[in-house]
């Protein structure tokens, strides 16, 4: 399913979208499989983290859930075998890849697109990929019918601003304030200025990360913005079910936790139906 066809679907329902995140191979191929499965029955899209060794954007927990997957074998071959499995059981829920260049730069980028497509994957997102570099990487993805996402911040400048959203498809994620993912208790006031700025100069969805960690904060930002992204707070309880070796202690428990959680998150985005709205 495209991205423009999920946010049009939930604009008729008068909903925002919850994009749930998870590290594809965490801990293991199987868990992470099964853990995806849930989240897929209630998130509106699922960005599936495919770990790498250098996750510069990314706070200790998923530089943790990175390291969990890697030590089990997971690879870019997998994600993708992965992501094919859950397009079959979840065609109407859009899957989007988080990467880093190095993978794709491997894969060689027209082969690394291609296959996405194949799979069903509906968007990218490289955090390691300034707009400056981004060219050839666009224009495979505009071949194959792939988004490929940027990310604006708080600090960005309007001009640079302008230059991301004229090639920005699928949706802008919005980093809610300056650093690495992690959750946080309180939402940066700069970010409601931020999607103001970013809706001055572009249609695309606006959808805000990083620090978001609970259905209070879901419910404030998607006041403002077209969607709220939650992954460490996700990934957290990974981490919370884990033995002294690893794995997952009690695999039924840690589902039904997991579900519990990110059926709590979407319902933040149907609070009070959304009355406010950002003024251009």
């Amino acid at each position: 399913m495209k991205l423009k066809e999920k946010f049009d679907e939930l604009k008729n329902k008068n909903e925002k979208a919850f994009i749930a995140f998870y590290v594809g191979g965490d801990p293991n191929l199987d868990v992470s499989e099964k853990a995806l499965e849930v989240i897929c029955k209630h998130a509106d899209i699922v960005e599936i983290g495919i770990p790498f060794s250098d996750p510069v954007a990314d706070g200790l927990t998923i530089q943790k859930a990175d390291v969990r997957a890697l030590s089990r074998g997971m690879n870019p071959i997998k994600a993708l075998e992965l992501a094919k499995k859950l397009n079959e059981k979840f065609p109407n829920v859009p899957k989007v890849f988080l990467t880093y260049y190095n993978i794709i730069f491997k894969m060689g980028e027209e082969n690394f697109v291609k296959k996405c497509k194949n799979v069903g994957i509906s968007g990218i997102i490289v955090p390691d990929l300034p707009i400056e570099e981004a060219e050839s990487l666009l224009s495979y993805c505009e071949k194959y019918g792939v988004d490929l996402i940027f990310l604006v911040a708080p600090t960005t400048p309007d001009e640079r601003l302008k230059k991301i959203l004229e090639k920005c498809r699928g949706f802008v994620y919005v980093v809610s304030r300056t650093g690495i993912t992690g959750e946080r208790e309180k939402l940066a006031e700069e970010t409601e200025d931020l999607i103001r700025r970013v809706k001055k100069y572009s249609k695309v969805p606006v959808c805000v990360g990083f620090g978001i960690s609970k259905k209070e904060h879901v419910e404030e930002i998607t006041k403002f913005a077209d969607g709220a992204i939650v992954g460490s707070a996700i990934v957290k309880i990974v981490e919370k079910h884990l033995d002294e070796n690893g794995n997952i202690k009690d695999e039924n428990k840690f589902l039904k936790d997991l579900e519990e959680f990110v059926k709590t998150l979407k319902e933040g985005t149907k609070a009070k139906k959304i009355k406010t709205q950002v003024k251009n």
